[in-house]
């Protein structure tokens, strides 16, 4: 079959693979869960932060092996090793089992973060067809948001039954996503052929990549304002769990309020290029953090907290879309993944800094102070972005 057919089956191929792949039950109950098992706020924030410290160290060598070895293979070992992170996590009885889990999820979503993302737009680039990427990526989040609708929802209820149904239905479904991932065709943009791998190519992979973001300190901004939104987001995504339990919710409820953010942000997603021809990059830039900031004190503050929690997600979404057609625009094949993966990394860390943090909060005053300490932090983000958007000289973009 033609090449440049193969690599267009490429885009609904991944559209199906990301529906199977983020079918996972255990998304909205996970924190719940484990705190039945014995954990404490301080450990769930603890696991979270062994998780981050396995991605910090290992997102740009496992973005390497996607740039040297193929997006695909490192795809496929993704599935492989989140498999294996899920079975040990419905095993496990302690604290230490629960780490060794999360350190295989870690390593499953280093090796897809970069590699995903990469195959799809150098499949379109060897095409001609980049431009469609923001669209496409688009597409694409609206069956990561079904998936996040079906897990919550299906999740939320067998919680209520068992707990043990939920892990053996992601365990099979898993199985499935691992099976599509090995249907992708390579694209040949961006491989480094064997006379180019003398010496140590890893090294110089990551020399290579890191050079490209210093002559255009420009990534650098964009990965950091991304990977600051979205630590917010996530923070609150997983601590509105027990939030809300300790206001009264059942798992049922909580998993229909968080399928609600993911059923907002399937409208959503499809719609941000449309959303970014009218307000342009600057407007992403400068808006944006005022209302993921401003969702964060009204989850803390306000009876309606489930509302604004929506309107957070959703602020997500659009930041997700739109920064991820930026930066790859501005990346050379040879090290897209690479590059990705570092963007992975700086969440990373973010999140090890923040997110134990949080937890501690929680338990040493409460869950809605530690929000409200949160959303402090956010207001400092928010005036220190505005000056450097609104610095004299700076260039605009869009």
């Amino acid at each position: 079959m033609d090449n440049s057919i193969q690599l267009k089956k490429n885009i609904k191929r991944n559209y199906i693979y990301t529906l199977l792949q983020n079918i996972d039950l255990t998304r909205g109950i996970w924190m719940i869960y484990l705190a039945g098992k014995g954990m404490s706020l301080t450990q769930l924030g603890l696991l979270e932060t062994v998780f981050h410290i396995t991605s910090f160290f290992m997102e740009v060598p496992t973005g390497a092996i996607a740039d040297i070895f193929g997006r695909k293979i490192s795809r496929v070992l993704g599935r492989v090793l989140s498999l294996v992170s899920v079975v040990i996590l419905l095993a496990a009885k302690d604290f230490l089992w629960f780490a060794i889990s999360f350190i295989f999820t870690a390593l499953s979503y280093n090796l897809e973060s970069g590699a995903g993302d990469a195959l799809i737009y150098d499949s379109l680039k060897e095409i001609g067809e980049e431009d469609r990427y923001m669209k496409i990526s688009g597409n694409k989040e609206v069956f990561y948001q079904v998936a996040g609708i079906i897990s919550f929802l299906a999740g939320g209820y067998m919680a209520t039954k068992s707990y043990g149904i939920a892990f053996v239905i992601t365990i099979v479904i898993g199985a499935a996503a691992l099976l599509q991932s090995m249907s992708f065709k390579e694209p040949s943009v961006g491989r480094r052929h064997e006379a180019e791998a003398k010496g140590n190519v890893f090294v110089n992979q990551l020399k290579e990549s890191m050079k490209v973001v210093r002559e255009n300190p420009r990534i650098g901004f964009l990965i950091v304002f991304t990977e600051i939104i979205l630590t917010f987001c996530t923070c609150m995504f997983f601590y509105i769990q027990n939030f809300l339990k300790g206001n009264g919710y059942n798992e049922a409820v909580i998993g229909v309020i968080c399928a609600a953010t993911y059923l907002a942000s399937a409208f959503i997603a499809p719609q941000v290029h449309r959303i970014e021809k009218v307000i342009k990059e600057q407007g992403i830039l400068l808006l944006i953090p005022f209302v993921t900031v401003a969702s964060l004190w009204g989850i803390a503050l306000s009876a309606y907290h489930y509302i604004f929690f929506i309107v957070l997600m959703i602020t997500e979404e659009v930041v997700y879309v739109a920064m991820s057609d930026y930066i790859n625009k501005m990346i050379p094949s040879e090290n897209r993944a690479t590059i990705l993966s570092f963007s992975s990394m700086v969440f990373s860390f973010f999140m090890i800094t923040v997110f134990p943090l949080v937890g501690l909060l929680g338990d040493m005053y409460s869950l809605r102070f530690a929000i409200k300490c949160l959303g402090g932090l956010g207001i400092v983000f928010v005036l220190i972005n505005s000056i450097v958007m609104l610095k004299p000289g700076r260039k605009r973009q869009g």
